[in-house]
């Protein structure tokens, strides 16, 4: 734990439970030695003493005794007070101390733009997590389940926690300012109710959502997502796939990114890579010869797709070329022309 607040908290506890154990070292040995108490005895007189519960002495005190005990009870009281007063403001401070890693949170969560959040925590959540810090693209998770709180402080994931469905949760989370928003929901309804509170929130954001049932897909697109996805279908999809075209589905899965140094694929857009004054065709990047990828896709500016683009190709405004190329070449290109 590396709380400096827990840590104060936890040396002044340690400090208190060191005093009462000495204090009552010395009310037993002093017993001991001074009245030539038992052990016993000693350790009744001790606790007694500094408890001050008002118990008549075991035999009568004599002047030292009495001089040690008036000792022993100046010093309990202060030693007790201390303890109790500590441990006291160690269980108040716990609420105070959760407050304060909400509030650290909330102030990273306010200041991100742009970023993506991602609603569910759940298998697909956990995937497109690890899919967006492989990309290095910053990101809110929305999480009602408390119980997986623990889970996201452990893998350092921002995080909402709270139902979806209540636009102030999203506000938290900063829909508003976000430039994705992904709802991976296991039940189409709340999807479908995130998406609607998403979209009227925040007309521009570009919305994913997972579905559970086909029937869900025109409702969802109706609702405001661009995208919906069958996670059943795609996987019955690719494991067809693996049957019909076994090295194909191979060769496109050592594609997919594990991690950080295994990135294969990468979309940027052109204003990235020249100037708007002249516009310049794939040829003249030369990107090949530059960084070693290739340009194997082109999305023009209306959406449209075009797979191997010719080398001809004139690279319009607002359009996106996708590149493709081993982590080190791709590692070239983003440090080539400072693409983070």
């Amino acid at each position: 734990m590396n709380n400096p607040l827990i840590r104060f908290f936890r040396t002044k506890i340690y400090t208190a439970v060191f005093l009462l154990v000495f204090i009552l070292a010395i009310g037993i040995v002093g017993y001991r030695i001074i009245s030539d108490y038992s052990w016993v005895d000693s350790i009744y007189m001790t606790v007694i003493t500094i408890t001050t519960v008002g118990f008549g002495e075991v035999v009568p005190l004599d002047d030292q005794s009495k001089i040690f005990t008036i000792f022993l009870i100046l010093a309990s009281v202060v030693i007790v007070g201390y303890a109790l007063s500590t441990i006291t403001e160690y269980i108040l401070s716990k609420d105070h101390i959760e407050e304060l890693k909400y509030k650290k949170m909330q102030k990273k969560i306010d200041s991100f733009k742009n970023h993506v959040v991602v609603c569910g925590y759940g298998r697909n959540g956990k995937q497109t997590v690890r899919k967006l810090l492989a990309h290095n693209q910053s990101f809110v998770v929305i999480e009602k389940n408390k119980e997986v709180e623990e889970r996201l402080r452990f893998d350092d994931v921002p995080y909402v926690i709270g139902n979806a469905n209540e636009d102030e949760i999203l506000m938290l989370a900063g829909v508003d300012r976000a430039s994705n928003f992904i709802s991976a929901l296991p039940n189409d309804a709340d999807n479908l109710f995130v998406v609607l509170s998403a979209r009227q929130i925040n007309r521009d954001i570009n919305i994913i959502s997972r579905a559970s049932n086909e029937s869900s897909y025109d409702k969802l697109k109706f609702a405001g997502a661009n995208n919906v996805i069958l996670p059943d279908k795609i996987g019955g999809d690719h494991m067809a796939s693996l049957v019909v075209v076994p090295g194909l589905m191979e060769f496109i899965d050592n594609l997919s990114i594990v991690g950080k140094s295994n990135i294969n694929i990468e979309e940027v857009a052109v204003e990235k890579l020249y100037s708007k004054q002249a516009i310049k065709t794939i040829k003249d990047l030369d990107l090949r010869k530059k960084t070693g990828c290739t340009v194997i896709g082109y999305k023009d500016e209306n959406g449209e797709y075009i797979v191997n683009p010719e080398a001809e190709l004139e690279l319009a405004v607002n359009s996106k070329i996708i590149v493709l190329g081993r982590p080190e070449q791709i590692d070239a290109l983003n440090s080539e022309y400072n693409i983070e």
